[in-house]
């Protein structure tokens, strides 16, 4: 399992830097027109911070494999694609529906964060 995390973090990384690039050049006039340019930042920010957060549970799975971890893994790399995807969605159609997913995904982020706060207690503060 830390092998995917390890990867699909890498390539979170990668996406964010390289979407919001798209976002700051390309996209800056017609996000400013349809009054969407914060959403895109807040994609583009959740997006990179929980990235980061996956890139340490990956790490962290090699000396600690337990179900929270991956647990936590889930949350964030599912929590990466619902909540930036919609909102990037959300841009790029000016859907406004879209919004409604965003939430979501920001439930399993926090789940990220909960399922990594015990897995953390139970493995490595423990010291089990």
């Amino acid at each position: 399992m830390h092998k995917f995390i390890l990867l699909f973090s890498s390539i979170s990384g990668a996406l964010s830097v390289a979407i919001g690039a798209f976002g700051a050049h390309k996209l800056k006039d017609y996000l400013h027109a349809i009054n969407r340019t914060e959403a895109f930042e807040t994609a583009v920010r959740y997006q990179f911070y929980h990235t980061l957060a996956l890139l340490l549970v990956g790490i962290l799975y090699f000396q600690h494999q337990n179900k929270w971890l991956n647990w936590a893994s889930l949350g964030f790399a599912g929590g990466i694609l619902i909540f930036s995807g919609s909102l990037y969605i959300l841009c790029a159609t000016n859907v406004s529906k879209w919004g409604a997913v965003t939430p979501i995904g920001g439930l399993a982020l926090i789940a990220g964060w909960v399922f990594l706060a015990i897995g953390l207690y139970k493995t490595v503060l423990s010291g089990q």
